[in-house]
């Protein structure tokens, strides 16, 4: 019998959900758990996901939220059942690690993007460089965004960067707003690249960093990869898997 640590969001629809397979199921703590059941939206699954980080335990996410994109569809029989024959899908996040005008070091991990924000009226000025080699001198906009192919269908698809696939071993760069040079869109990156954004003119042109929901202002330079060292593993039904649901995404036409 898997050992269930069923969790929600609080909205009541997921507090109501939880309350009918606690009593169906029983409930275990989050350090004696087999898999965590979340209970909420994508929202609510990040925030899970960080904070079961370091417990190497899969999640099974029950959409109780509005869009549901990393979340099994809202259905609350044979649950157990489903788990045991859920699609495993595994990833790893990005590492953030900044530097602020005072000096100070700050890391974060991120599992959809890490995005730059223009703090002010005035546009950021940010050199980008990769894997040592800069590759642009000066992108003038209201940010920049490395996204992971999970993220890729978030921020990054609204700020019209690429959809990319899971196992595609690829990291979306994505311009919110570029001004110039006007015609540059974004890049398709390795994965195992790192990403060097330093922030030009950072006093005057202050700019804040976004780890998903972690934010940090007044920032000089931001360094950003992959990190290998630590996995996330969610489940989902068979046929309605991360995989799949990111291809779709691509031939939405309305």
């Amino acid at each position: 019998m898997t050992k269930i640590c069923f969790v929600h969001s609080g909205v009541e629809l997921a507090e109501k959900a939880a309350k009918t397979l606690i009593d169906r199921h029983g409930n275990h703590e989050l350090a004696d758990a087999d898999v965590i059941v979340a209970l909420g939206g994508d929202g609510f699954m990040l925030h899970m996901l960080h904070k079961s980080i370091h417990h190497n335990i899969p999640i099974y996410g029950i959409n109780c939220g509005t869009v549901g994109f990393l979340m099994n569809e809202h259905d609350l029989d044979n649950v157990p059942a489903r788990i045991a024959a859920a699609k495993s899908v595994t990833m790893h996040p990005l590492k953030m690690i900044a530097k602020d005008q005072k000096g100070k070091t700050i890391e974060a991990l991120a599992i959809n993007e890490v995005s730059l924000l223009r703090e002010t009226r005035q546009a950021a000025k940010i050199q980008i460089t990769i894997d040592g080699e800069m590759r642009l001198e000066e992108l003038v906009c209201d940010g920049i965004l490395v996204a992971t192919s999970a993220g890729s269908t978030a921020y990054n698809l609204s700020a019209h960067g690429p959809i990319i696939p899971l196992g595609s071993n690829l990291l979306a760069l994505t311009p919110i707003s570029a001004f110039r040079p006007r015609r540059w869109r974004g890049a398709l990156i390795p994965n195992k690249s790192e990403v060097t954004l330093d922030i030009l003119h950072a006093h005057k042109r202050p700019v804040s960093v976004v780890a998903d929901s972690q934010e940090y202002r007044n920032i000089q330079t931001v360094k950003i990869h992959e990190d290998k060292s630590v996995t996330l593993n969610l489940l989902f039904d068979k046929g309605h898997d991360l995989e799949e649901r990111i291809l779709m995404e691509q031939f939405i036409t309305s």
